[in-house]
Formats: structure tokens, sequence, C-alpha cells
């Protein structure tokens, strides 16, 4: 039986050799990666690389690999949202996965492992400004998940009804998925301490999704009182970003090891801010280099 050969239009690489939106090529990665949101902050992680190998800057997409204490491991940023993590995830499963030659899956699948860093508002008392919370459930309102077929089989329905439920959901053509960390990846950078286990909300927007009410009335004024209160078999929702659940059902559906920790830098609860954390964030990502 002949493999199926993907078309230019759904596989769009570059006359250089590179993937349309990244611009780098297969052998420019590492199957060790750290992304991030901020295109700067790459360069923060890649500060601590004893040499690299590659540095390319397309768009808000900035990829660095070099080795780090003899790891070769990738930085990458992925801009801000979901949707972004939809393209950056098939691009890196395509540069891993995809024989660019031939337009076809290689018969032996390569696993990524992917470390979200980032920065997040928390939603509980055990994650408060300053601490480092893991999205051991990646729970999404973003519907990104929603249009792959394979979602069902990544996602905990249990923990969706139950969200459903005690959040008397109202947010209309949209539902919540939920997806689970890998425990591997659990064991390797949550267990070793220093980390919060958490629920993690990915929004797909900043304001009004998050809660944030400015000029724009919220369609449920209440969605957020009622997140803090969340109890699902002891599991509390934590704290509010943008990108995890994307990153973990696609990893999931895909293959690959992934894992986001934030850091928290504001208090939806006490509604409090930190607009200084560089230094937290460094914290953070010295943390995952030395787990990864």
């Amino acid at each position: 039986m002949s493999k199926f050969v993907i078309p230019e239009s759904e596989l769009i690489i570059n006359n250089d050799g590179t993937i349309f939106h990244l611009h780098i090529r297969p052998e420019e990665i590492s199957d060790k990666i750290i992304v991030c949101g901020d295109p700067a902050r790459v360069d923060m992680i890649a500060a601590n690389f004893d040499s690299i190998e590659v540095s390319v800057t397309s768009r808000e997409f900035h990829t660095v690999t070099g080795t780090y204490r003899g790891k070769r491991l990738t930085a990458l940023s992925h801009g801000i949202g979901s949707d972004n993590i939809e393209i950056v995830l098939n691009e890196l499963d395509a540069l891993a996965n995809i024989d660019f030659k031939t337009r076809t899956a290689k018969d032996e699948h390569k696993q990524l492992t992917i470390v979200r860093v980032g920065t997040s508002g928390g939603l509980q008392d055990n994650a408060p400004i300053g601490s480092f919370v893991s999205a051991n459930y990646a729970i999404g309102f973003d519907g990104v998940l929603h249009f792959y077929a394979d979602r069902d089989k990544v996602c905990d329905k249990g923990f969706e009804a139950e969200m459903e439920r005690q959040l008397d959901w109202q947010i209309e053509g949209l539902k919540p998925y939920v997806v689970k960390a890998p425990q591997d990846m659990i064991d390797q950078f949550v267990s070793p301490g220093g980390v919060v286990p958490g629920a993690t909300i990915a929004c797909n927007g900043f304001y009004a999704p998050q809660g944030r009410r400015l000029r724009g009335a919220l369609a449920d004024p209440k969605l957020n009182d009622k997140i803090i209160n969340f109890d699902y078999n002891g599991v509390k929702l934590t704290n509010f970003e943008m990108e995890s659940s994307a990153l973990a059902g696609l990893g999931a559906i895909l293959g690959h090891r992934v894992l986001t920790i934030c850091t928290i830098i504001a208090g939806r609860k006490s509604e409090t801010m930190n607009t200084e954390y560089k230094g937290t964030i460094e914290g953070l990502v010295d943390m995952v280099l030395d787990r990864i």
C-alpha cells in the first residue's frame, strides 16, 4: 500500500528547504525543546547554552539550537495564543516525522520532549505570585482540539463533564476540553519538588476569556468565582494562561512528551500583580534546563 503524499499546499516547504512559518530545517532542531511566548525570552534561555549552532527569526518565531552541559537543546518562541501553538506543534512534528523529499511520514516515529515556560495568573492560595505551577491537567477554553479527529482519545471526558456541570457552562459554541500530562513528564519535572502540581486553564484571549472586565461586559460574570471553587476529586483549577491546552492536546495526538510550567505573576483572587517578574522566569528556566 502506497504512502499518502502530502500536497504542497498542506506541507509548505520554502525554497531553501525550511518549513513555512518557523523557517528551520529538519536537522536544525533537537528532540529536547523549550518553548516560550516571547521571542526575546529565547535569547535569555540561549544565553545559558555552551555553544550555538542555529539562530533563526521568522515573524514571532525565534529558534536557537545549541548545547547546554552536554545536552543538545532547542529554544523556540511561539508568540501568544493556542492558534500559534497549533502552527508550532504541527511544524515541529513535521520536521521530526515527515520526509521533506518524499512528502510522506517516516516509518519510524521520533518523539519530542517539549516544555513550555511561561507566565500566568494564579487562582488558588497554594499558587501565589512567584510560585511555579505545572499543567498536570491542561484545560482548553480555546477550541483548537475540537478540529482533530482523535480529540476524544487524549481527553478526560469525566473531568470535562464535571467542568460543564460545576461551572454551569454558559459560553455558547465552545466547550472546555481536558488533557492530562504524561506521567513521566510529571515525574521528571514536577516530582523533584519546587513546582506546584496544577490544573491550568488556557484561554483564547487575555481579557474577557479570563474574566477581566474593562469596557466590554462579560457573558458570564460569575465564571471566575465558579472556577476558583471548582473541585474534581481533589483537583482544583490553579491558574490561567493561553497555550497549555493546545500544546498538551496536540502533543498527545502526535505522540510527543509535553508539559507547561508557568511562574505566577498575577493573583487573580487577590487582585495583585507583579510586573517585575524577570527573576522568577529566569529561575524557572534554570530549573527546566537542569531537568530536561
